[in-house]
């Protein structure tokens, strides 16, 4: 915003007027809809814009005391306005903080950079004029997911910026050093839990409205295991819905790749690079496996309860299971790959994907210059073992899904295993 740094006093003046205008009109026109005298109108916002652009003007000038005595007048001239207003049976200080916002924007137009008051102006007139569609939103918001943005605010703006930025060496893994920076931990945290905080608030929203195929989609984004269990409990109790529950679990297993891709390339985009290619065709070969099931299966559940993710993603108790299990796996990835080499750690790559696999594959990625050439395929081999874990998962809970989801759980599979060995 540097080359609005010189703009002329005239056109300062004339922006303090146009935002004093912009405003006014917004509160005149209210005050029409409704039927009664508003506070003020175009004028009076008008003057009060210039009144704060002339006490500006004094300041810069040499009378120093210009602006705050000129904002102390026009609080007392709204406070008069208010009390008369409140005894007529008025409520409300909307009109009158307007005024006092429109002082502050006449005198940073010509005080500071011209973008701060310009977007005052328009922030401002948009909350003004938007009171009826924001009142609604208000209205809508569900106390979970209001305590799910408290718990966003906790985990990223409070917990982040207090940690610290530097390596710590605790300790030494047969002369291998094994660094941990708790404020990178915590951003990986973050990171993760955002992308599930989306998929979930997702789900809530619109899993509801289009079948248990969306649900799918937008809960693979919190959890793709997460959402075959909960896909095979409602084949399990509902064998007529056994082939949309299906579907859903294998739309929810397609969306993790695509997921870990994004997470991987925040953190270490020349990884990502690597291998993109591979994790889009596995998600695409998830996606054509799901969308084989027949159309007259799945239409017959359509009316099944949408899948919804066990847990908001924002709870504080999930994410320092999520910081701690990243930190062990860091340990066991660096301890299995110093005693038991590169075998060892596709071994172990293997062996995770009953789990949560998202803490181990960021935890390689992590340490992806020391692991060289054999982060691609643990990454993999990771992936693999959890979609045959998935599908064990589903078919144990449905078994009269067992074929169907057995084969193709195992096709999926498959796919990974030449894309392992491919360069």
């Amino acid at each position: 915003m540097e080359q609005y740094a010189d703009l002329p006093f005239q056109l300062r003046f004339v922006m303090a007027l146009l935002l004093g205008f912009l405003v006014g009109l917004e509160r005149e026109s209210v005050g029409i809809k409704k039927g009664s005298r508003g506070y003020a109108g175009v004028r009076t916002y008008s003057l009060i814009g210039l009144f704060g652009f002339g006490c500006a003007w004094l300041q810069k000038i040499g009378v120093v005391w210009a602006l705050p005595v000129g904002l102390a007048c026009l609080t007392a001239l709204t406070v008069v306005g208010y009390l008369s207003k409140s005894r007529e049976g008025h409520i409300g200080w909307t009109s009158e903080v307007a005024a006092l916002l429109t002082f502050v924007m006449g005198g940073l137009s010509l005080l500071a950079d011209i973008w701060l008051p310009m977007a005052l102006g328009v922030i401002g007139t948009f909350l003004l004029s938007e009171k009826s569609e924001l009142e609604k939103q208000v209205e809508r918001l569900d106390q979970v997911e209001f305590l799910a943005v408290l718990k966003f605010l906790i985990v990223s703006v409070i917990i982040l910026p207090v940690l610290p930025n530097k390596e710590f060496t605790p300790f030494e893994i047969e002369t291998t050093p094994f660094h941990i920076n708790p404020r990178k931990v915590w951003f990986i945290v973050v990171m993760v839990s955002s992308i599930g905080f989306g998929g979930y608030f997702l789900s809530r929203k619109f899993g509801s409205k289009a079948g248990l195929w969306l649900s799918g989609l937008l809960g693979g984004i919190v959890s793709s295991t997460a959402v075959s269990v909960a896909a095979g409990r409602i084949a399990q109790r509902n064998p007529e819905q056994r082939a949309s529950a299906l579907q859903a679990s294998l739309l929810a297993s397609s969306v993790m790749y695509p997921r870990i891709l994004a997470l991987i390339w925040f953190i270490q985009p020349g990884v990502a690079r690597l291998f993109w290619w591979k994790l889009l065709a596995l998600s695409a070969a998830g996606v054509v496996l799901a969308l084989y099931i027949r159309k007259t299966q799945v239409e017959a559940g359509r009316e099944a309860a949408p899948v919804q993710p066990s847990h908001n993603p924002f709870e504080i108790k999930p994410a320092l299971v999520f910081a701690f299990l990243f930190l062990v796996l860091s340990v066991g990835t660096t301890f299995v790959r110093v005693i038991y080499g590169d075998k060892g750690l596709l071994a172990l790559s293997a062996v995770i994907g009953i789990t949560d696999i998202d803490p181990f594959i960021l935890s390689l990625i992590s340490h992806a210059k020391s692991l060289e050439n054999l982060v691609v395929p643990a990454v993999l081999i990771a992936m693999m073992s959890n979609t045959i874990v998935k599908g064990v998962y589903f078919g144990a809970l449905s078994k009269e899904s067992r074929v169907a989801a057995g084969w193709r759980y195992g096709i999926l599979a498959a796919c990974h295993l030449p894309l392992i060995l491919a360069p």
